[in-house]
């Protein structure tokens, strides 16, 4: 999942450099932090939020069919 999520950010920012994604399993989730540089904070978000929420229904999707744990995907500044 972190490689996917790595994919799709990666066509959104200006700063490819600057993605780090790091990937956290709890007993129940799996949780997926991403950080980019704080000028491509809006990109990946978009308006209202449907960029980053697109971005959770594909991860979402991954995971489903591969029949792993809930994976929660974490946008942090």
């Amino acid at each position: 999942m972190k490689e996917l999520v790595e994919v799709l950010v990666h066509a959104l920012v200006d700063h490819p450099e600057s993605i780090n994604v790091t990937r956290r399993e709890t007993e129940y989730a799996v949780i997926i932090e991403l950080r980019v540089a704080p000028e491509d904070m809006g990109k990946v978000i978009g308006k209202q939020g449907r960029i980053a929420k697109a971005i959770r229904t594909v991860v979402k999707a991954a995971a489903a069919k591969d029949g792993s744990k809930k994976v929660i995907v974490d946008i942090m500044q």
